[in-house]
């Protein structure tokens, strides 16, 4: 309760009940009914209007003789002053003051209120637009003169001044003189909208000569796709088809690696089909999808594809279309570059067209695309395309040496000490066994060995070996296997079935013997069932011998 009593400090030590906005309330409507008479809206806008009083203007001053005259323009040019006095700044108070004086027909104070304006801010180029507007609204051509030359003088960099200018010259009919102020503006080195312009102005009186030395000068000035494209329509609208294409080529020559490169090839192009040359219309095509980026080409190869299908043979419109599913597999690896599948698509795309160099460059540039985490998982898809490059390279290509490089490559790449793809090693050993090198596939198996030894590289080369007849080999790698894996069942009994396959009874016995000795078996059922059948064999050719003495 205290603190309502208490001023508030922030409400001027007022109480809140006293700063309390109380709102009429509310008067409650008994009679809802309608009333006999309705008023529209519309009568009463009517009678507020009819109401409304009327407006208070000043007198009218009517001016007699030239005492009240001299009076009136006293007075409204001390208003003036004492304006500008205290708004000297204000630009608009000095263009008013300009014109009344203009209106009074005292051309030489309006003069003055310009000039004097021009010397608060001569950088406003509206106040140099209306003071030589109105210089040659009243026939003053020299004075507009004048002030369009100071004005394009202090002011060099409006373009709106130099346009007015000219345009004044051009029409008094003083051709010689417009022509001395472009180029004069020329020296000032516009944007392009003023080149074009003087284009034009020299267009208008038929010197294409002139224009055309004025177009060289703007393609130097300004050396953009746009304005070779400009040149050349220039040229072609005149009938010089020559020199349009000559105009072209030099673009080319200079603007072949720009950012805007596609919109000139398509121009170039387009100006050869109305040529009706076709083929070199097809060839600049072909030059251009060569040379501009892919992911900036997209425009030039749907032109392309409607050019081969207008003018192309079957073969032409092939091409036209692996140019463009070339293209989106381009964009969609660039996109993600670790998305294998778009590069086997790529790739295959690339086989099927039968380029080498192209093929072997996609091939390139997707095994450079390495997995960023060393797991096996994420390099299970990217192993594919290192042996399908190698399969590439020996099957199509045909080139051996590049064939062993390519394994090569890639089994230094693989961390070995982290994981490794025994299918690698075991192709790679296929490979040089086919080009009868025995060596060097007995060496790749080794390093395999060493490296990172799996059963399946021991499988294919002991199966290769005994294929060859070297059973000295075969123990041996029989050895190591199990030095590596003595847990391993199957490598014992097939060992053992080597050894009783060459009649070598004692070795398979001793070899049984070590593998039941094995403090650990990852399969005994099948150690015991292969010593069965041995047994069982055994027992049955003796039998049979003793049956044959009998």
């Amino acid at each position: 309760m205290g603190s309502n009593r208490d001023g508030d400090p922030s409400l001027g030590y007022l109480t809140r009940k006293d700063t309390e906005v109380k709102l009429p309330r509310p008067t409650r409507v008994k009679n809802k009914t309608p009333a006999p008479i309705q008023i529209t809206a519309e009568q009463i806008l009517r009678e507020a209007r009819e109401r409304q009083e009327a407006e208070i203007r000043p007198p009218k001053q009517k001016i007699t003789d030239s005492t009240e005259l001299s009076d009136y323009r006293l007075r409204k040019r001390k208003e003036f002053e004492d304006l500008i006095r205290r708004v000297r700044w204000n630009i608009s108070v000095w263009i008013k003051y300009a014109q009344w004086e203009e209106s009074q027909k005292d051309f030489n104070r309006a003069r003055s209120v310009w000039e004097r304006a021009l010397e608060v801010d001569y950088r406003n180029h509206t106040l140099w637009l209306k003071y030589a507007e109105v210089e040659m609204k009243n026939k003053f051509i020299n004075h507009a003169r004048n002030v369009w030359d100071r004005a394009v003088t202090l002011l060099p960099r409006v373009d709106q001044l130099w346009y007015k200018y000219i345009h004044m010259e051009e029409m008094l009919g003083n051709v010689a003189g417009a022509r001395q102020i472009f180029e004069r503006w020329m020296g000032w080195v516009p944007d392009q909208q003023g080149w074009l312009s003087y284009i034009k102005f020299e267009l208008r009186y038929n010197e294409v000569e002139r224009a055309r030395g004025i177009f060289e000068r703007f393609v130097q000035c300004h050396p953009k796709v746009s304005a070779w494209i400009r040149y050349a329509k220039f040229e072609m609208k005149n009938g010089e088809v020559a020199r349009s294409r000559n105009v072209y080529e030099r673009a080319v020559e200079k603007l072949a690696d720009d950012e805007e490169a596609e919109m000139l090839f398509v121009a170039f192009a387009e100006f050869e089909e109305r040529c009706k040359e076709t083929e070199r219309a097809r060839c600049i095509y072909k030059f251009a999808l060569d040379h501009i980026p892919k992911g900036r080409a997209e425009d030039l190869y749907r032109k392309f594809v409607a050019f081969e299908k207008q003018y192309g043979d079957k073969e032409g419109i092939e091409d036209a279309i692996v140019g463009k599913r070339r293209f989106q597999y381009e964009d969609e690896v660039r996109k993600s570059p670790l998305n294998y599948d778009a590069w086997f698509d790529y790739i295959r795309l690339e086989e099927n067209v039968g380029n080498k160099e192209r093929t072997r460059e996609v091939y390139e540039r997707a095994i450079a695309n390495v997995p960023p985490a060393q797991e096996k998982r994420y390099w299970q898809r990217y192993i594919y395309l290192w042996i399908n490059y190698a399969l590439y390279e020996e099957l199509d290509a045909e080139d051996i040496e590049r064939t062993r490089e390519v394994y090569r490559e890639c089994l230094s790449l693989i961390p070995h000490e982290i994981f490794s793809f025994a299918k690698i090693w075991l192709l790679a050993a296929q490979f040089e066994i086919r080009q009868l090198n025995l060596k060097g596939a007995r060496q790749v198996l080794g390093n395999a060995i060493g490296k990172a030894p799996k059963d399946k590289i021991f499988k294919k080369y002991i199966e290769i070996e005994l294929q060859l007849g070297n059973i000295d080999r075969c123990r041996k790698l029989y050895e190591k296997y199990l030095e590596w894996s003595p847990e391993n069942c199957y490598a014992w009994s097939k060992y053992a079935e080597l050894e009783r396959s060459l009649s070598e009874t004692e070795r398979a016995r001793a070899i049984f013997e070590l593998a039941i000795a094995q403090p650990a078996l990852d399969m005994p059922e099948l150690l015991w069932k292969v010593i069965y059948q041995c047994c069982h064999h055994l027992v049955k050719e003796f039998i049979f011998v003793i049956h044959a003495l009998c």
